[in-house]
């Protein structure tokens, strides 16, 4: 559950079910949306996921794909990137509120998100967040959540006029240090179209794939 309404803020994921587990748990999901106030959310459904045959089941239900595109890939990178990052580029780690905010706005321009992103007031123990700066301007933003086993990249975006100035590789970077220098370098993230080729070229590689559907609540409550 994210601190937005948007479906990418609340998500599903992770499912082991029976056949005749699908529609309860469905249902299960809604009473979690509706006593936190929320509209929709997404399902995640990976490679391993059951019943095997779980996408048709929920379209069946109404739920529709995630649009524009609704196949992401799960990567991993072990290894130091293969690209370096370039130069002129700083990566922060977001320390103050404006900071927090700052990075909030890069994602609700980056991913075309209506408003601004909420993003908390202070940083979050085990996430963090980064804001990288072009010619001392703030250009992009991303997020990791560290783990024993790793870190896991999220919210990578970018604003428009700054792109192909190798931010995204340097918030890539700074994420692959971190997580070193906590003994845990390993990254994992879910690739959609536009930065599968950039992770690629990074020297991640495909372990699954996970198709994203998107489920609305009627009825909404508070």
């Amino acid at each position: 559950m994210g601190r937005g309404d948007q479906p990418a803020w609340n998500v599903a994921q992770r499912f082991r079910l029976r056949p005749d587990e699908v529609e309860e748990v469905r249902a299960e999901i809604h009473g979690h949306l509706r006593r936190n106030g929320r509209a929709a959310c997404s399902w995640e459904v990976g490679s391993s996921a059951t019943p095997s045959d779980l996408v048709d089941r929920l379209h069946a239900l109404g739920l529709v794909d995630d649009e524009p595109d609704p196949l992401a890939i799960g990567m991993v990178l072990t290894n130091e990137p293969e690209e370096p990052p370039p130069a002129g580029v700083e990566v922060r780690r977001a320390r103050t509120r404006e900071e927090l905010l700052e990075a909030g706005r890069i994602a609700a321009v980056g991913f075309g998100i209506p408003g601004a992103v909420p993003e908390p007031e202070e940083p979050t123990p085990g996430l963090e967040t980064y804001v990288a700066y072009v010619d001392g301007r703030p250009a992009a933003r991303a997020t990791a959540a560290f783990t024993q086993y790793g870190a896991t990249l999220f919210g990578g975006a970018t604003l428009p006029e700054a792109r192909g100035r190798g931010a995204y590789r340097a918030l890539v970077a700074a994420r692959w240090e971190d997580a070193v220098a906590r003994g845990t370098p390993m990254l994992v993230t879910q690739a959609g179209r536009m930065s599968r080729p950039i992770l690629e070229r990074l020297g991640f590689r495909a372990v699954c794939e996970i198709r994203i559907l998107v489920d609305r609540v009627e009825n909404r409550g508070r």
